[in-house]
């Protein structure tokens, strides 16, 4: 696809945009276009295990989507955007970026409901050499060997809207318009302990969605808001239909980038980002209702307590694997969670 030269914004054009920049499809504003039914429907997750990459995990992910309702009358003439977790890795690592298998066997998983169109996009935040990472996390296999389509996110043509979530300060929101060329996005995140975020899950992962040629290099402007802040005002800005978290490797530690593999041996599907987090969180041994975005984002943007959430699949209890968290790490402390009394 063509990649188109956006506009340079700098930090103070970007914390100047006014409230009246959204722009309008239609007649129908973007925000309540994309209220379709899929942020409408009831807080499920669904919970697969996946021991490995070479399974059949088209199939996996199928059950899934259909355990959660989500099948040929959804996907259906729809195009989609699957939008993975890619920062700077080296290659044949496993536990830093979403595996490409898995964005496959998601693309497998689509065609067969009858999607009209799939493609990846990402915006990486670490590095600005977007090819080089798709390279070293190997996802150059199924975008230039198997024709999967790929759209730089850093580097497209832009729209504005109003920051819909007002944690921040930040006016308005700058988004890459293949957005608004695609029916359904889906965020498809690595299961990874973070040194800011505290966790890094579908919700996070919507930063790659944030052009790097107006927000920077690691998405400083977003940094600057406040990651909580800036995660929330994202996620009610622009709200995907779809999570599908890869932990089946995942990391521990000094995340993003810096931490070690942990296997959970899972995949975590939903079409409410809070909820999926939540899930995630809690299979890491983590409380979610002490990370703060998550305490942030409950009863706002969707179901962060396990009483509101229907487990689908595995439970909780039988796939929980504890991931190691850093003393020495601000965002770590305080998050273990607690063992239910006898």
């Amino acid at each position: 696809m063509k990649q188109k030269t956006p506009k340079k914004y700098s930090r103070r054009d970007v914390l100047a945009l006014g409230m009246g920049a959204g722009v309008a499809l239609g007649g129908m504003s973007f925000g309540a276009w994309r209220l379709a039914t899929f942020w409408e429907r009831s807080t499920e997750v669904f919970i697969a295990k996946a021991n490995d990459y070479s399974g059949e995990l088209s199939k996996t992910i199928e059950a899934g989507l259909r355990e959660l309702g989500v099948g040929e009358a959804q996907i259906r003439g729809k195009s989609l955007l699957l939008k993975p977790n890619l920062v700077e890795t080296w290659p044949n690592v496993h536990h830093v970026c979403t595996n490409p298998a898995v964005v496959w066997a998601a693309a497998e998983t689509f065609w067969r409901l009858g999607a009209s169109r799939v493609m990846v996009g990402e915006g990486p935040g670490h590095c600005t050499d977007t090819v080089r990472t798709l390279d070293q996390s190997g996802m150059s296999e199924i975008i230039d060997v198997r024709k999967l389509p790929f759209v730089d996110l850093n580097r497209y043509e832009l729209f504005t809207l109003p920051n819909q979530g007002g944690f921040s300060d930040l006016a308005s929101l700058i988004f890459p318009a293949t957005l608004r060329e695609v029916d359904i996005v889906v965020s498809m995140a690595k299961m990874k302990t973070h040194h800011w975020a505290g966790v890094t899950l579908s919700m996070k992962n919507l930063f790659g969605l944030m052009p790097g040629s107006v927000y920077g290099w690691p998405k400083n402007l977003l940094h600057y808001a406040g990651i909580a802040n800036a995660i929330l005002d994202i996620n009610s800005t622009f709200k995907p239909q779809l999570a599908i978290v890869d932990g089946i490797v995942g990391m521990e530690g000094d995340g993003p980038i810096m931490g070690t593999p942990k296997k959970a041996g899972v995949l975590v599907m939903g079409s409410n980002l809070p909820a999926v987090d939540a899930t995630c969180a809690r299979i890491m041994g983590l409380d979610p209702l002490k990370v703060e975005y998550l305490a942030l984002a409950s009863g706002r943007l969707g179901a962060v307590r396990e009483r509101n959430i229907a487990q689908r699949g595995e439970t909780i209890k039988s796939v929980m694997t504890p991931f190691e968290l850093k003393d020495y790490i601000p965002a770590h402390q305080n998050l273990r969670l607690k063992p239910r009394p006898a």
